[in-house]
């Protein structure tokens, strides 16, 4: 049996996958861990979190990385981001002199003195091994990663991704990179007025809620899936969420009902939805998928996918159900760090030789 591990090096998380591959010859996903990691914070946090990971995860034969916290205004530049967290990335997960593979999209996986050269190339590609993942498991598809920050939207085939950008500049402007997530989008960023007792009523411009207290209040945010602090620093309950949420329009909690504020948080919740709607149609005006190509949700937000998937009148599959993994719950995790199973699920093929 051969253990290589995948890692998504975010700004915001850690994300590793441990892969094994026996003497089947099939590689299956055997454990997943995510570690908050405040990467613009510095670069204490990112060797905190792989103190953590590697505890937790145990040995392995190799490791293979992929990023996305090069984007982190810690660093000046991507290619300042990708060098450093590659040198990161070989001094924590080196095994008897044999270095991290670094996924490199397009380009395919690099040796870590190669990073920098393919900085444009590593920067951000999570996406793209993901998009390989599925579209090797579900043929023509409609990816949907909805993680704790941003949405990524990537039309597949048994080849992989079809999509037409490539950097986040790019995807940005093809509608394949949405900046909206599950987590951390601060409700500001959704919504400059909202109905409410019958008014078209004025939204406040401050750090007061984001997006995980709407799905809070909607019973929808899976448990685990915020892993930071609160915008007031107060708890995660329902009454919590529901409070912060009361302040984007300056109305006390207590000045209306829960089934109030259910509605306000279903408002800003389609307000989200539509952002991601709007990119979806966007992408399928480019790259036409025929009807019964489904959407294949996956991240902690994959709740959503579901919702778009409705939207779009499209079948939906959940990445979980395609990913090889030792158990449900296992497939569950890794299709919620869906770049760090790809990358290790990649990878172990190479590293067995196949």
């Amino acid at each position: 049996m051969t253990t290589t591990i995948g890692w998504d090096i975010g700004g915001v998380h850690l994300k590793a996958a441990r892969v094994e591959r026996g003497g089947d010859g099939v590689a299956r996903v055997t454990a997943v861990v995510q570690e908050p990691c405040a990467l613009w914070t510095g670069l204490d946090a990112l060797h905190a979190a792989f103190d953590r990971a590697l505890a937790s995860l145990g040995d392995a034969d190799a490791h293979a990385a992929t990023m996305t916290g090069e984007l982190v205004d810690y660093f000046a530049s991507r290619a300042e981001g990708v060098a450093t967290l590659a040198t990161i990335a070989a001094a924590r997960l080196t095994i008897e002199g044999r270095a991290p593979l670094i996924y490199a999209g397009r380009a395919g996986f690099v040796a870590v003195p190669e990073a920098g050269a393919h900085a444009l190339d590593v920067a951000s590609a999570n996406w793209h091994a993901t998009a390989a993942l599925a579209g090797r498991a579900a043929g023509a598809a409609l990816l949907v990663d909805i993680g704790s920050t941003t949405t990524d939207i990537v039309p597949v085939d048994a080849g992989g991704s079809r999509a037409t950008g490539y950097t986040d500049a790019e995807r940005l402007a093809t509608g394949e990179l949405v900046y909206t997530g599950a987590v951390r989008t601060m409700l500001m960023a959704l919504a400059n007025h909202v109905p409410f007792r019958g008014r078209r009523v004025g939204t406040m411009a401050e750090y007061f809620a984001v997006i995980a207290d709407v799905h809070r209040v909607r019973g929808v945010l899976p448990d685990g899936a915020d892993q930071h602090g609160t915008a007031d620093g107060r708890g995660k309950s329902v009454a919590e969420s529901r409070l912060r949420l009361s302040r984007m329009i300056g109305v006390d909690v207590a000045e209306a009902s829960e089934a109030e504020w259910l509605a306000l948080a279903e408002h800003y919740a389609g307000r989200q939805l539509d952002l991601i709607e709007d990119g979806a149609r966007q992408v399928l005006s480019a790259v036409p998928l025929g009807p019964s190509a489904p959407v294949v949700g996956c991240g902690v937000g994959r709740f959503i996918a579901q919702d778009l998937a409705g939207r779009l009148r499209r079948p939906y599959r959940d990445l979980a159900d395609l990913i090889p993994a030792v158990s449900a719950e296992v497939a569950a995790q890794a299709a919620n760090c869906a770049p760090a199973a790809a990358v290790g699920l990649a990878a172990a093929l190479i590293s067995s030789g196949g």
